[in-house]
């Protein structure tokens, strides 16, 4: 586990540079596969019991293309602004109305902030909603399977639903009339 232990930051605002390697931040369940070395570098503030990291974290993800299937690259180089307090001393007990600051800070405790939890955020982040290997991806063929990127295939493109033949049967009979 990859932490920062914040009881050894003993001025205001001190800086960390890092790489780790793929396997030292990835995470089981991970949508994503890290392929190359995660570089963090971040300016640590501190004020009392509240820390305020600024950085940036990149490295090169293997993602799924969501039409092909085919695995892709997929370059991170994330900014990030968090705000880290400490848990228990928050106001998270109960019903609240969500402010601007909440979707910046996160929580920490025994005096050690999670940089594999940190990092791998900002991967999600960086993830595109549909991964697409390329803008114009071609997909698969909804019948046969084979991926269109790469060659064609005889099925027929124009497959009809048979549960809407009778519809289709009253709107050739309306416009006959």
């Amino acid at each position: 586990m990859l932490t920062l232990n914040l009881s050894k930051i003993r001025t205001a605002s001190e800086r960390l540079e890092q790489v780790y390697e793929p396997e030292e931040c990835a995470a089981e369940g991970d949508s994503f596969k890290i392929v190359a070395p995660a570089r963090l570098a971040l300016d640590i503030s501190k004020d009392k019991d509240r820390f305020r990291l600024v950085g940036t974290v990149g490295t090169r993800l293997e993602l799924t293309c969501s039409r092909c299937l085919e695995p892709f690259p997929w370059l991170v180089d994330s900014a990030f602004d968090l705000m880290y307090l400490p848990k228990g001393k928050g106001p998270d007990d109960g019903e609240r109305e969500i402010g601007d600051g909440d979707f910046s800070s996160a929580f920490y405790e025994n005096e050690t902030i999670d940089l594999g939890e940190l990092m791998r955020e900002q991967f999600y982040l960086a993830v595109p909603m549909k991964p697409l290997c390329r803008e114009d991806c071609q997909g698969l063929c909804v019948t046969c399977g084979v991926n269109l990127n790469r060659g064609s295939c005889d099925c027929r493109r124009n497959w009809e639903d048979p549960r809407l033949a009778g519809l289709r049967a009253l709107g050739t009979s309306k416009r006959e009339s």
